[in-house]
């Protein structure tokens, strides 16, 4: 079980600081609850305390884990001339899983596709939501802002 204070990764939606943990009723069960606040659009979210395990939810990776995930982003060995429906399916798994490393494999082979030949509306809209995730767990366990990891991201099609 999280406490109030453990920062955490939702798979699919990013990390975040759990905040408090509630009773909730709902269709006539009550049921405790996570109350997270994510750093990506000041989101929030409840998450159901028996369905952590069933989601995936874990903890953020730790500050040198983080840092070595940055400092080895664009090692990616990743098929990219796999077609776009089979590219896309992989991917998506990939994000699902919650592994960082996979979520940054994902993230750096989606910009650089994007900056070689462009991607399309689906892959874009998985960029997006692979890169809040990404950053978000970064930016949680090394506390940093959101926007310097995007920088030191970004920096790898800069140089």
């Amino acid at each position: 079980m999280f406490d109030v204070g453990d920062k955490v990764l939702y798979p699919m939606h990013g990390a975040g600081v759990i905040e408090s943990i509630e009773e909730k009723e709902v269709l006539g069960e009550t049921s405790a609850y996570y109350a997270m606040t994510m750093p990506f659009g000041s989101m929030s979210v409840l998450i159901p305390v028996d369905t952590k395990a069933d989601i995936g939810l874990r903890p953020v990776v730790p500050p040198i884990r983080a840092r070595e995930v940055l400092s080895n982003f664009g090692k990616c060995t990743m098929d990219e001339n796999a077609s776009w429906n089979k590219r896309y399916r992989e991917n998506m798994d990939r994000i699902r899983g919650g592994d960082i490393d996979a979520v940054s494999d994902v993230v750096y082979t989606l910009m650089k596709r994007e900056h070689e030949k462009g991607l399309s509306t689906g892959e874009r809209k998985m960029l997006i939501s692979a890169r809040q995730i990404l950053i978000s767990e970064i930016s949680l366990s090394v506390d940093c802002s959101c926007e310097e990891i995007e920088m030191a991201i970004a920096q790898v099609f800069n140089d």
